[in-house]
């Protein structure tokens, strides 16, 4: 066994781990990253890099099928599986050495294959290695979670992480599970000329504002797959070559199954009793700065319990590097944490839904919004469908739905506004290009000034007065 010491250790080399590793030693700190699977964690190697590679896929085959509203004859595309799956790993692989072992090594992080374990309260055991740390950071992520459905672990099935080695062309994706995930591969896959059917036990795409869901919802039934809502999957087993899942209201035969209904952080294989770290049903238990049970222990990402988002994993890195390497007091804050479903359309979110806001605003909340079918851009391109709006108290954004095209390169701004306090006024006051989607953000901030500028009659009075008196 070989003793080490360092400054900071991180177990776990997803991207806030990474992050806080190239933050931490390319400023000057000792740094050991243990990492027992892929470099990357879940986001390069079966999550956001993989889906969104796929969902391009999707999308190239949808417009040879389209092309009628641009002059264009439609042409049913000819969808080679495998070929789409390697367009996949080719995207993994141009991002790979971003996140890999030599490029840590080289900002002079010593990066260790192998998993870890506490022994006590500041010593981790990885492999043969012993490693004695100043301060610990946890950021081993979650994994797809499996539900109790009885018969499902005598099937075949697959999940984020076991989908994309599938090379075989589903011609019957059966997906348990109606949140981003389900939703992004239930398109992705229909259009690549498989039948598609979701089962949803609630409500599917059931967290967001009902609205702008309900708008995605219909755009995914009009592509022809069916969403299956209130649906418990009760059971599964096999007939042949497929796979039944009984519901209440009869048997769905498939090709293919996907699980995915939500994540599990990983923290088993941690022993954290001995580093006396207390978990929540959720992930590690942490307080304001995202500092464990232990005080010399922090945890940030999807185990730290507050969202499972790459981003996120990200803000939590540069929230917890101030009091790690200056000793500053740093608390997460995130509101202005913005989430996206990559669909079509996409659908964003930043801070509070409508609902959300109305419960703890009142009367004091006004609503605003503009549609896409007020935009150039979005005609220019049919996709004029879609809307954005934003909650706002006392002239400054809570919060902003978006369900269209660029949903998620939108919501950017109201992320912005709500980590800097903004007002509606500093929205407004933007140029945008014109004709861009991002004319949106300025457009929706401008129907917040409208009534009170145009429909205001003592504007008006003073208007008129002042045109009398100009030369």
């Amino acid at each position: 066994m070989r003793d080490l010491t360092c400054d900071l250790l991180i177990i776990g080399a997803g991207s806030g781990g990474l992050s806080l590793a190239a933050g931490a030693s390319q400023m000057g700190a000792d740094v050991i990253l243990l990492e027992g699977h892929k470099m990357g964690g879940d986001c390069l190697n079966y999550g956001c890099v993989p889906s969104k590679a796929l969902l391009a896929s999707g999308h190239a085959a949808h417009a040879q099928a389209h092309g009628a509203a641009f002059g264009l004859a439609d042409q049913q595309p000819v969808v080679d599986y495998a070929a789409a799956k390697a367009h996949v790993q080719g995207v993994i692989d141009s991002i790979a050495p971003v996140d890999s072992q030599e490029r840590f090594e080289g900002f002079g992080v010593r990066v260790l294959r192998a998993e870890g374990r506490f022994v006590d309260a500041k010593t981790v055991e990885a492999g043969e290695d012993r490693i004695t740390a100043r301060r610990i950071v946890i950021a081993t992520g979650s994994r797809p979670f499996v539900p109790p459905i009885s018969g499902l672990d005598q099937v075949p099935f697959l999940t984020n992480e076991t989908l994309w080695a599938l090379t075989e062309h589903p011609a019957h994706l059966i997906i348990i599970g109606g949140g981003p995930i389900g939703m992004e591969m239930a398109q992705a896959h229909r259009r690549l000329g498989s039948q598609v059917t979701v089962i949803e036990a609630q409500t599917a795409m059931g967290r967001e504002d009902p609205e702008a869901a309900a708008q995605l919802l219909e755009a995914l039934r009009g592509e022809g797959i069916a969403i299956l809502e209130r649906t418990e999957a009760q059971s599964v087993h096999q007939e042949g070559a497929e796979i039944v899942v009984e519901t209440p209201t009869g048997a769905i035969r498939g090709s293919h199954l996907l699980v995915a209904v939500g994540r599990v952080p990983n923290v088993e294989s941690l022993n954290l009793g001995v580093a006396g770290i207390e978990t929540t049903r959720g992930g590690i238990k942490t307080d304001a700065s995202l500092r464990t049970t232990n005080p010399k222990v922090y945890a940030i990402g999807d185990v730290a319990g507050q969202g499972q988002f790459t981003h996120l994993a990200g803000f939590h890195a540069s929230v917890v590097i101030r009091s790690i390497l200056f000793g500053l007091p740093a608390k997460v804050k995130t509101s202005h944490i913005p989430r996206a479903t990559y669909t079509d359309p996409e659908l964003a979110q930043v801070g509070q839904t409508e609902a959300e806001a109305r419960k703890a605003y009142g009367a004091a909340l006004e609503v605003v919004r503009f549609d896409y079918a007020h935009n150039d851009r979005a005609i220019a391109t049919r996709q004029a469908r879609g809307f954005i709006k934003v909650m706002v108290v006392k002239g400054r954004p809570v919060g902003a739905t978006i369900v269209g095209p660029q949903a998620g390169e939108l919501i950017a701004t109201w992320s912005l506004a709500l980590a800097n306090r903004l007002k509606m006024s500093q929205i407004a006051a933007m140029v945008a290009p014109y004709p861009t989607i991002a004319e949106l953000n300025k457009r929706v901030a401008g129907a917040y000034f409208s009534p009170r500028l145009f429909e205001n009659t003592f504007v008006k009075r003073v208007v008129r007065l002042i045109q009398r008196w100009l030369p």
